[in-house]
């Protein structure tokens, strides 16, 4: 059980060592955004966040339906 224990610590240790290493030897090192409409790839193929075209959809249901007529 202990050697279970050390061999997932090693692991662990050394996975954190690998995401940090952009960041460490890098000039200007940070992590890269992971948010979707960061992505030019993303934004040339017309796709963004889930939350983004929910707030889009919403403010054009609001303008077609007269809320204040309710």
């Amino acid at each position: 059980m202990g050697k279970l224990i050390i061999i997932t610590i090693v692991l662990v240790t050394i996975a954190i060592l690998l995401l940090c290493v952009r960041i460490v030897f890098a000039k200007n090192g940070e992590f890269r955004s992971q948010h979707i409409s960061q992505s030019k790839a993303m934004r040339e193929r017309g796709i963004s966040c889930a939350t983004s075209t929910d707030r889009r959809d919403r403010a054009s249901a609001n303008r077609k339906m007269n809320i204040s007529e309710l």
